[in-house]
């Protein structure tokens, strides 16, 4: 049995476009610039842990402060749909017997009308 060369190829073909787009200046350049700049903060940081540490607990603490902030968030809404499943049915409820009373005073209307005649209704002169 032959051994699987997809993972083979597929590293083969990524650093076959990489050398490929190295041909254009402004990305040789961009990426050299890059490299530097990584350089000169690797011996930075070697020199001086301490901050490396400082940063890392800074972003640690912006992340906590991210993530407690968004499970408050999800409690609220979460509480709320919870609230508002517990009022449909009383809205249901209400919906149905406000329809229900302007049925009935369509009705008592309609009533009202029919059982008055024309002749009974008075004639106003102006």
């Amino acid at each position: 049995m032959g051994r699987n060369k997809l993972g083979k190829f597929i590293i083969y073909g990524a650093l076959s476009g990489g050398l490929v787009s190295m041909l254009d200046r402004n990305t040789r350049i961009q990426v050299t610039k890059k490299i530097r700049d990584s350089v000169t903060d690797v011996r930075f940081y070697k020199k001086n842990p301490d901050i490396l540490k400082w940063k890392i607990q800074e972003k640690t603490e912006k992340v906590q402060s991210v993530y407690e902030q968004l499970s408050g968030d999800a409690t609220y809404i979460k509480e709320q749909v919870d609230e508002l499943k517990s009022l449909t049915p009383q809205v249901k409820d209400l919906m149905v017997n406000t329809k229900e009373a302007f049925t009935e005073s369509k009705d008592e209307y309609k009533s009202i009308i029919t059982e008055t005649p024309k002749s009974e209704l008075p004639i106003v002169k102006k």
